[in-house]
């Protein structure tokens, strides 16, 4: 009988399983189909080529045709380290390295909640207008705060306010480390977000949804309702979080919305050993709860963790990992 692995493929056709378990890979067969027996025709040749100059090349596509990132992942060197909870951690300096961020996520949490810092102050100031309130903590989550000692300046400078129905002034500004705009987008998605706020009559009922729903049937509800041109699901997510924590609006992840091409669903795809959505948030939740953390800490955990480098998102130079959280996720993770 033929045995597949998690990646639902056969063992002996999965690299990845096939090394763990030192099976033998299956060679590669190349098809049985007759070639063609044509005679395969050339490209003609550029006017350059013809006179013996060398071929002109393709433009390189620019970020703004494809918007296309690429990044070298760093990773560790496989020192025989295994975890159920992280199969494809295979290094004991990417496992610490996971706990590190796991448990500075959770500060962040524990932060906002307790003595939010800077512009999250403001949003978390329940004798403001909520409607402004709203609106700064969408241009927090859009711009995305700096890192270094001033992380508030460039959204300072930005913002304007809700009622003045004037678009934030994003002409050279500083973007963040998780920052969602794109310089060439100008206002677009600003714009989209108001028309999608004023659709519900203001941002309060938007957030709002239905009485009905839970906490978490809220963030789901909202966070697949603010799927805008332009605002990808790391800043929404974030804007979610930030509201919930803030006290700002009565929603809880209750998943981590992995899907799409982004910081940390790619990060959770290396770190839990599967591409499945459904598969990976199962796995999210596992690992959340045996680290003994909010699940959403996972969030910014994954996205420092796949970076490469700590992202402080607002909390300043000085911001440090929970030590029981690093002290439980270390134990977790067996370290």
């Amino acid at each position: 009988m033929p045995t597949f692995c998690r990646h639902n493929r056969m063992i002996q056709n999965c690299p990845i399983c096939s090394r763990e378990q030192q099976i033998e890979l299956r060679p590669i067969v190349s098809s049985s189909a007759p070639r063609s027996s044509l005679p395969r025709t050339s490209a003609p040749r550029s006017k350059a080529t013809r006179e013996g100059g060398s071929p002109a090349r393709p433009a390189a596509p620019s970020r703004a045709s494809g918007g296309l990132k690429v990044r070298r992942l760093a990773r560790g060197a496989d020192d025989g380290y295994r975890s159920r909870l992280v199969p494809g951690v295979k290094s004991s300096e990417d496992a610490q390295r996971l706990a590190e961020e796991l448990a500075f996520a959770t500060a962040r949490l524990e932060r906002l909640e307790a003595d939010p810092p800077g512009l999250y102050a403001e949003v978390a100031d329940g004798t403001a207008d909520a409607e402004e309130r709203f609106w700064l903590a969408f241009l927090i989550a859009y711009l995305g705060p700096l890192d270094g000692a001033d992380p508030f300046r460039s959204i300072e400078a930005a913002r304007t306010r809700w009622a003045s129905g004037e678009p934030p002034h994003l002409d050279d500004v500083e973007l963040g480390p998780r920052t969602a705009h794109e310089p060439d987008r100008g206002t677009k998605t600003t714009d989209a977000y108001r028309a999608w706020a004023l659709r519900s009559g203001s941002q309060t009922a938007a957030f709002a949804g239905e009485s009905a729903w839970t906490p978490e049937r809220r963030f789901e509800r909202v966070f697949e309702r603010m799927a805008l041109p332009g605002f990808h699901r790391d800043a929404r997510f974030d804007l979610l979080v930030t509201l919930g924590r803030l006290g700002l609006d009565d929603v809880r992840a209750g998943a981590l919305q992995f899907g799409g091409e982004n910081e940390v669903t790619v990060a959770a795809k290396r770190i839990l050993g599967i591409g499945d959505p459904l598969l990976l948030e199962r796995r999210a939740l596992d690992l959340a709860q045996a680290c003994g953390i909010p699940l959403d800490a996972l969030d910014v955990g994954l996205f420092n963790w796949g970076r490469g480098e700590r992202a402080t998102l607002g909390m300043g130079e000085d911001a440090d990992p929970h030590p029981a959280a690093l002290e439980s996720a270390l134990a977790a993770l067996d370290l």
